[in-house]
C-alpha cells in the first residue's frame, strides 16, 4: 500500500497548506510536519519551501509530486481490483460525457447503475465529444459517452443508439411551417451553430457538404458553446438551429420551439468509448455494458413516444 509519508506530502502539495492538509487527513498539524520531515530525510532533500505567499514545491518536490500522483492512483486501482474478486463492485469510475448526453441521458443511466452497484462512486466530466474523446485516449478518464464515431485506434467503441437531429426555430419563423426541410431550404436563413469540436456542429456541416453546400455559404447568426443559449436565441426568432430529439422534447411540448425533421434524416450516434486494455477492470466493463444497453433501451422508449405527447 502507499507510504503514509507520500500521502501526507501529496495532500500538502495539493492544498498548499499544512493546516488544510491536516484537516483533510484528520491529523494534527505537528503530525503532518513530522511526516514531511521524515520523507525529506528519507530522500535527503528539501521538498517544500515556505514563503509569504504560502508553500511552494522545490524542483525535487515537483518530481515527488508527479510520482505521488501515479503511485496513489495505482494504490486506489489496486484496492478496486482486489475488491472485484468479491461479488460486490466498488471503486471510483471517471466518466466523460458530451453536454447533451450529460443533460438528457446520463441522469437515468447513473440512477439505474447506482441502484445496482451502490458502492461505486461516479465522477463525471462534461465537455464536447472531441474533448471527451481526447481525455479518454489519454487515460485521464476511464470511459466516455460521446456523439461521434471515434477513429482513434487506441480506443474501443460500442454503438449504443442514435438520436434524431431536427431543425428547431420559433413558431413565427418561416421554417416553422414546413413538413420537412432539406439543406437548400435552410440556406436563405440565419444558422445558430455550436462551438468547434461539438458533434452536432460537425454533423450539420457534413449535412450541408453532402448537399453540395460549402459551410462558408451558410449564413451564421451565432456560434455558441451552450445548448441552452442556442435554444434561447432560437426561441427569440434570431435563426434556426439543429438539435437532438432528446434535448428538445420538453421545449416542443411547452410550445417554446417548433421542430421540423430533416430530409434526408440526420441522426447523432450515442457511443460508449474506453481505452483498449487487456487488463481492463471489471468496473469499467460492467458500466460500459450497462450504458450500452440502457442507452439503447431509453432510445427505443423515446422513439415510441411522439413529440408533444406524454408516454
Amino acid at each position: 500500500m502507499a507510504d503514509r509519508r507520500l500521502q501526507v506530502f501529496h495532500a500538502v502539495a495539493k492544498h498548499g497548506s499544512f493546516t488544510r492538509a491536516a484537516e483533510r487527513l484528520h491529523m494534527t498539524q505537528p503530525a503532518v510536519t513530522f511526516q514531511i520531515k521524515q520523507l525529506e530525510e528519507r530522500l535527503n532533500t528539501r521538498l517544500l519551501e515556505r514563503g509569504p505567499s504560502g508553500i511552494t514545491l522545490t524542483a525535487a518536490g515537483e518530481i515527488v509530486q508527479a510520482y505521488a500522483d501515479r503511485i496513489l492512483e495505482l494504490n486506489e486501482e489496486l484496492g478496486t481490483r482486489v475488491a472485484e474478486l468479491t461479488d460486490e463492485l466498488t471503486g471510483t469510475l471517471n466518466i466523460g460525457t458530451s453536454t447533451t448526453i450529460a443533460a438528457y441521458w446520463l441522469p437515468q443511466l447513473l440512477e439505474g447503475f447506482k441502484r445496482t452497484y451502490p458502492r461505486v462512486v461516479p465522477r463525471v466530466m462534461v465537455g464536447n465529444s472531441a474533448f471527451i474523446e481526447t481525455r479518454v485516449a489519454r487515460r485521464d478518464l476511464d470511459l466516455g459517452l460521446i456523439e461521434i464515431v471515434t477513429q482513434d485506434p487506441s480506443l474501443e467503441r460500442r454503438a449504443a443508439a442514435q438520436d434524431e437531429l431536427m431543425v428547431i426555430c420559433a413558431a413565427r419563423h418561416p421554417l416553422a411551417r414546413a413538413e420537412v426541410l432539406r439543406a437548400d431550404d435552410l440556406l436563405p436563413h440565419e444558422f445558430i451553430t455550436r462551438e468547434p469540436g461539438n458533434a452536432i456542429r460537425e454533423l450539420a456541416e457534413s449535412y450541408f457538404a453532402d448537399a453540395g453546400i460549402a459551410i462558408a455559404e451558410v449564413p451564421v447568426c451565432a456560434e455558441l458553446g451552450s445548448l441552452a443559449a442556442v435554444k434561447h436565441l432560437a426561441r427569440g426568432g434570431f435563426g434556426y438551429a439543429v438539435a437532438s430529439r432528446a434535448a428538445i422534447i420538453r421545449d416542443i411540448r411547452e410550445g417554446a420551439l417548433v421542430a421540423v425533421p430533416l430530409d434526408p434524416p440526420l441522426a447523432t450516434p450515442l457511443e460508449v468509448i474506453f481505452p483498449r486494455d487487456r487488463f481492463r477492470s471489471r468496473l469499467i466493463t460492467t458500466f460500459a455494458d450497462f450504458a450500452t444497453q440502457e442507452l439503447q433501451r431509453l432510445s427505443e422508449l423515446r422513439c415510441a413516444v411522439e413529440l408533444g405527447r406524454g408516454p
